[in-house]
């Protein structure tokens, strides 16, 4: 059971692809959506790391089912670069059903695009 680790159930990682290099100390946050108010509740925010990893951005037991969104503060990160971008964040929202998995939420990046998938 994945549950049993002492890993974050959620965690990402974010690609330059442009310059081909991890995106180091990009600013990020994780939020769950109250189904009842309709509104964001913020559960964490972190930094990546000079592998544009992100660790430990939720605990196993405050990992619910729920919708998420991890927003990615990708224009001040292309700012500490010296360089414009067309989007001054990225808000990836996903659907958990099953909390007991874990999930990869990768961001691949340049300063006019993303991409991004369900990873394990």
């Amino acid at each position: 059971m994945a549950a049993a680790s002492g890993s974050s159930p959620l965690t990402t990682h974010v690609l330059n692809t442009a310059d081909g290099v991890p995106a180091a100390r990009m600013a990020l946050s994780l939020h769950r959506l109250d189904s009842k108010l309709m509104i964001w509740n913020m559960l964490s925010v972190g930094t990546t790391n000079e592998d544009g990893r992100c660790p430990e951005l939720i605990s196993w037991q405050t990992f619910t089912a729920g919708m998420y969104k991890l927003r990615f503060e990708t224009g001040s990160y292309w700012e500490s670069l010296g360089q414009t971008s067309f989007h001054p964040y990225v808000e990836v929202v996903f659907t958990i059903s099953d909390p007991v998995q874990k999930f990869h939420l990768p961001l691949l990046m340049t300063r006019f695009s993303y991409s991004t998938y369900r990873g394990s």
